[in-house]
């Protein structure tokens, strides 16, 4: 499979760190506002930091989607994606992402499952077909990671619930996003604290990729507008990776559909063949 591979692992892989640093954390941090002083969303976001973050859930939850743009690193790789998120159930995403070359490749994401376009002078050798698909969940039980419910943590509600409601978080000060008055927030946690609030039967899979990969903490950093609406997270995970993620245009309709079988080549059953000739 020489098509792009370089570029679609980098994709997958940067997914995977996203949704991996999304696995879970214990709710905490707390604050207070003097209603009577009629303060700003800025300055509520600032001092009522529970508060704050459950009116940016409820406010995200309503949502039907939202547009992306992914840069930073995964594996040692340069990561560029751009694309849109279906906030439904389950979570859909539709990504498009370039190679160090400038060439783009199209990846969908629904559940774990990913779907990566073939290019059309590639097709040939791919009997025609094409989108190639990936089973992750699969992959993942191997890793000891349930990566369907991992990617389903790409929604920013999730990222507001589980990345910044942890004990330590802190305000860093307003900032400009893109345009966007924003409250930043910042939390960093050590590995064993984050490794805490996964479910004890991925716990040992994710650990030891996380020690294999000699990372010591995650620190998150999540950026919120007075509409009580995340316009950036951002994710450093040492040598795993480092994330930067941009979201605008919410509620904006989108689709994004699972390509037809007959345009689909599976590539578990793709190495099945290549096995069955290696071994005969």
């Amino acid at each position: 499979m020489a098509f792009g591979k370089k570029s679609v692992a980098v994709a997958v892989s940067a997914l995977t760190v996203f949704a991996v640093s999304a696995c879970g954390t214990t709710s905490g941090g707390s604050g207070g506002s003097d209603a009577a002083k009629q303060p700003s969303v800025l300055e509520l976001l600032a001092s009522d930091l529970k508060g704050s973050l459950q009116k940016t859930a409820d406010a995200t939850t309503k949502s039907d989607s939202v547009t992306v743009s992914m840069t930073g690193t995964a594996g040692g790789e340069k990561v560029e994606m751009k694309g849109v998120i279906d906030l439904g159930d389950p979570v859909k995403a539709e990504m498009t992402t370039k190679d160090p070359k400038g060439a783009s490749t199209v990846v969908r994401m629904i559940g774990g499952v990913v779907y990566v376009e073939i290019p059309a002078e590639d097709r040939a050798d791919m009997n025609g077909k094409r989108w190639m698909k990936m089973d992750l969940s699969e992959a993942g039980k191997q890793a000891g990671m349930n990566v369907g419910k991992q990617f389903e943590d790409i929604d920013p509600t999730k990222q507001v619930k589980t990345l910044l409601a942890t004990e330590g978080t802190k305000v860093v000060g307003q900032e400009t996003v893109n345009g966007a008055a924003t409250v930043h927030y910042t939390v960093t946690v050590p590995v064993a604290t984050h490794l805490e609030q996964i479910d004890a039967k991925l716990r040992a899979g994710v650990e030891q990729q996380m020690t294999k990969m000699g990372v010591k903490e995650i620190i998150t950093d999540l950026w919120v507008d007075e509409q009580y609406q995340p316009r950036r997270a951002a994710m450093k995970m040492g040598p795993l990776g480092d994330l930067v993620m941009d979201y605008t245009d919410y509620g904006k309709a989108v689709t994004v559909e699972e390509p037809p079988a007959a345009e689909t080549l599976d590539f578990a059953e793709m190495l099945k063949g290549l096995q069955g000739l290696t071994t005969s």
